[in-house]
């Protein structure tokens, strides 16, 4: 008989904090949500020679890592310096950096999650695939160049010399808070259902992991977490590659998964509606999916110094065009792996039937049954599963342990010795190490409370990046508009994902494909109807029942709008009193054929002083800045990059010759 499920509606469970998923590793908030609060499922354990070659292939993932870190503070124990352990001394080349951008947001979510919302919902997922070019161009090409020309080793240090120490210092504490939440659910959530379906002991896999990316964050800095990433990149790849190549084989070739997959309207990919309402279109991907990914990619600590620490800007840029290709390959690896499990289970939903309690539990069922006549491969795909929680675990506690140095413990002591500096910056990872995995055990018992925590990550996203365009793109708007436009767009982003988990969206927005038990010979398979939705306000049928792709939308969009509104009733910024590199002016490509429009648009920023090469020599157009950040507080090291006329392009090799002026 075939059945029809519901999301659950777009709650924040489903809906909003869904945007997180989507952001962090392209997969749906309903299915973790509902592998956190749902009992376990109706599996038997594993044999015990199942699980030893699991947990072979698991220690062995872990021994390496943990090798990479201890490899790293024996090699670079001379160079102790909190400028080598946090950004990798600025020398790291562009390969590395590349790996370790796809693994760090290619979580264990993306291996288990987005699989199984391609296999109840279609595979418009890979629609991201136009987002992704959007956010990694406009990342590049718009915030990376002031990023990386200010010197800076925080994001938030620009909130500083753009506005003030409070703008920086609200932004940081948000950061700080949603990254420590969701990685605390990016530990606990995955290990959950790989225990439902595997029998691997819970929290033996949630400590485990929290201790080894504590230990060799710890020990190696950012290089052992540039490099880990990289190493684990290549295990999810293959991890991929083996359940797609077995699956299709199983299935009967490539071209009898989209077969299947067509007939069970699993390709109905272009939908051009224009709702914005609706869960999955062309428009809310590629419009709320670049603005979610903005927010989450483009202006994120774990993004911005992990391209800092390049070499050289072009180095930087490489990073993340080649990024991009790893993006790209895990966003086809995973929709295809939906596609393929679909051709698989189309008779015989397993989450349909309860052989498993979660949508996130498919994956692991799918792979085990895949793999049942061949032992150690299955344990290939847990090694996957935790490459990917490994990497963006590692990434959350280096960039917390970064943010929390450089805005916080910097700026209230600026003298602080090279070697007390590294011990602090070491203390910091073991610190959140701690913090992360103990945010973990909470999650198993916060029931909603984990719905909270992982869209307060989400509806941050969208004011944040509301917060950096006003600092970068609009050079009048002041220290005051930039408060309360960040303060303005939380709260438009927290109403409408509080309404919509007050008064759930209609199930016609978000009602997924038809699953079928037609084959499972089971006589206990209800028949699922549509929730009764209770009197509701009209607010609920439009604003509450907004994609949730669009809550950074919403976010980014009221915190420019509140900023630019609250500058002109309060004073606009002057622009003279502005360096010019920590602004980028997007007018000269509107206004290249008028001079006069160009200066107009630059609102009194000296762009025409001088070439920006000459304006580095000579550093007239900073001496100003540099006063500024001194007098905040800060060192007079790392202001900005040279500029290597021969390579055409910023360079940390002469940082060092023009930090004093």
């Amino acid at each position: 008989m075939s059945r029809l499920f519901t999301s659950g509606s777009q709650s924040i469970g489903a809906s909003a904090s869904a945007s997180v998923l989507s952001t962090y590793g392209l997969g749906t908030l309903d299915q973790i949500l509902c592998l956190c609060l749902q009992g376990v499922g109706h599996l038997q354990p594993l044999s015990g020679s199942y699980r030893y070659i699991h947990r072979v292939f698991k220690t062995a993932l872990f021994i390496i890592s943990s090798g990479i870190g201890v490899f790293y503070a024996i090699k670079e124990r001379k160079k102790a310096t909190s400028r080598e352990f946090l950004v990798g001394g600025r020398q790291m080349s562009f390969g590395p950096v590349a790996l370790s951008l796809t693994a760090s947001f290619m979580s264990a979510v993306t291996v288990l999650g987005t699989p199984a919302d391609v296999y109840r919902f279609g595979a418009s997922f890979v629609l991201f695939f136009i987002t992704y070019g959007l956010v990694i161009i406009l990342t590049s090409e718009l915030f990376l160049p002031v990023f990386y020309r200010s010197g800076i080793t925080s994001t938030y240090e620009y909130l500083q010399l753009r506005f003030n120490k409070p703008v920086r210092y609200a932004a940081t504490v948000i950061y700080i808070v949603q990254t420590i939440l969701y990685t605390g659910v990016v530990v606990y959530a995955p290990a959950l259902a790989l225990n439902q379906v595997t029998g691997f002991d819970l929290w033996g896999s949630v400590f485990a992991t929290g201790i080894v990316c504590t230990f060799y964050c710890t020990l190696g800095g950012l290089k052992a977490v540039v490099w880990t990433d990289a190493f684990q990149m290549v295990v999810m790849i293959v991890g991929f590659l083996t359940v797609l190549i077995q699956g299709s084989t199983y299935a009967g070739g490539l071209h009898n998964v989209l077969e299947q997959a067509e007939n069970g309207s699993r390709l109905n990919i272009f939908d051009f509606d224009v709702d914005p309402l609706r869960r999955h279109t062309f428009w809310t991907i590629s419009v709320g999916g670049t603005f979610t990914w903005l927010g989450i990619y483009g202006v994120n600590q774990s993004t911005i110094q992990r391209c800092i620490s390049c070499k050289t800007e072009k180095h930087a840029k490489l990073a993340l065009y080649f990024n991009l290709l790893g993006l790209w390959i895990i966003l086809l690896c995973a929709v295809f792996s939906g596609l393929t499990m679909y051709a698989h289970f189309k008779d015989c939903d397993p989450w349909t039937s309860g052989i498993i309690s979660a949508p996130d539990q498919l994956m692991p069922y799918f792979v085990m049954e895949l793999f049942s006549t061949m032992p150690g491969l299955p344990g290939l795909f847990v090694a996957c599963a935790f490459s990917g929680t490994l990497s963006t675990v590692a990434a959350s506690i280096n960039a917390l342990a970064t943010v929390t140095f450089e805005d916080f413990v910097k700026s209230c002591f600026p003298r602080l010795s090279d070697k007390l500096s590294t011990w602090i910056s070491k203390g910091l990872c073991l610190l959140f190490g701690v913090i992360c995995t103990s945010t973990a055990v909470a999650a198993s018992l916060m029931g909603g409370v984990i719905q909270a925590a992982l869209s307060i990550h989400g509806m941050c996203g969208g004011p944040m990046l509301g917060l950096f365009s006003l600092g970068i793109l609009f050079p009048f708007v002041n220290w005051k508009g930039a408060l309360a436009g960040l303060l303005t767009g939380i709260l438009l982003s927290f109403w409408v994902a509080i309404g919509a988990f007050i008064y759930p969206a209609p199930a016609s927005k978000t009602w997924p494909l038809p699953l079928s038990t037609d084959q499972c010979g089971l006589s206990n398979v209800t028949e699922s109807v549509p929730p009764v939705l209770s009197s509701r306000p009209a607010i609920a049928e439009t604003w509450y029942a907004l994609s949730y792709l669009h809550y950074s939308t919403v976010g980014c969009l009221g915190c420019i709008a509140a900023g630019v509104i609250i500058s002109f009733l309060t004073g606009l910024q002057k622009g003279k009193d502005i360096p010019p590199l920590l602004i980028r002016p997007v007018c000269n490509l509107f206004c290249f054929w008028s001079k006069k429009y160009k200066t107009l648009c630059w609102c009194g920023v000296q762009h025409d002083s001088g070439t920006e090469q000459e304006n580095l020599e000579n550093g007239s157009t900073w001496k100003q800045g540099a006063e500024s950040v001194l007098q905040n507080g800060l060192k007079q090291e790392s202001l900005v990059p040279g500029y290597d006329p021969k390579d055409k392009s910023y360079d940390n090799m002469a940082l060092e010759k023009i930090t004093h002026f």
